[in-house]
């Protein structure tokens, strides 16, 4: 007698889970105590870094000037003053060599690899923002004011965008304070200077990030206190993906006699 035993094919749902991408700036080449800020040639190429791209543009008109990114290795935390620019308050990177520092401008946004959706950054002041903020300088105001009351702070807002180079519309925002002087209590005041890890999930599927600065001390020009930030591995994660029903095995047929 022949018996057959027939196991269907399966249809199911898979997903699959690969990991993370972490743009740690690393892969890009700087001489020791030194920085990129785009120049000394008028652009706005931008960089990439892990398959991230940085917006930044640069113009060598008067003397040069540039916004957006900068990546830098520059070791100066303890120096105050706008020469420094593209030091980390919080001294050297998070991980490995390199970081990047960000200045507000139409060109700091962020391009995500396809494919991928933004999962968390490490966030800093830099020390010429840190400096600014605690001491005040002829364009901006000492944070807490002279009795250390005022209610002052700087923001930096993560916007995702669902089209490169922060257009489409705008999947989500995350906002990470970078000096607080908020609090009734003065002991409660800070101004950020050690790396922090910033969740950015809340961003969805955003295809890019645009980078922008909220803050108390505000003039006829918009913002006195210097917009930057700088940032260390950028992380992004694969966007999960379901494969349509597959197939997955063949038909078996067993042959038993007796």
């Amino acid at each position: 007698m022949l018996k057959k035993i027939i196991y269907s094919t399966l249809m199911l749902p898979v997903s699959f889970a690969s990991a993370s991408t972490v743009a740690d700036f690393d892969d890009l080449t700087l001489s020791s105590s030194s920085f990129n800020n785009g120049g000394p040639v008028t652009n706005s190429n931008g960089f990439v870094s892990r398959g991230a791209q940085f917006g930044n543009s640069y113009n060598s008109d008067f003397g040069g000037y540039w916004s957006g990114f900068a990546y830098s290795n520059v070791n100066a935390p303890n120096t105050s003053g706008f020469t420094n620019q593209y030091a980390s308050r919080a001294g050297p990177a998070f991980s490995g060599s390199n970081y990047a520092v960000a200045y507000s401008g139409s060109n700091a946004t962020i391009n995500l690899p396809g494919g991928t959706s933004a999962s968390s950054v490490r966030v800093t002041n830099t020390a010429y923002t840190a400096f600014d903020m605690k001491d005040g300088s002829s364009f901006s105001k000492k944070f807490g004011g002279v009795t250390g009351n005022d209610a002052d702070f700087l923001d930096v807002i993560f916007t995702g965008h669902a089209a490169p180079n922060a257009t489409g519309g705008t999947t989500g925002a995350v906002t990470f304070r970078l000096a607080d002087y908020t609090s009734a209590n003065n002991a409660d005041d800070y101004i950020v200077s050690t790396w922090q890890l910033l969740d950015l999930s809340a961003l969805g599927t955003a295809a890019s990030i645009k980078l922008s600065w909220a803050s108390s001390d505000v003039g006829t020009f918009g913002i006195n206190t210097p917009t930057y930030v700088a940032i260390d591995d950028f992380t992004v994660i694969p966007e999960p993906t379901a494969l349509s029903l597959l197939a997955i095995g063949s038909v078996m047929v067993l042959r038993r006699r007796r």
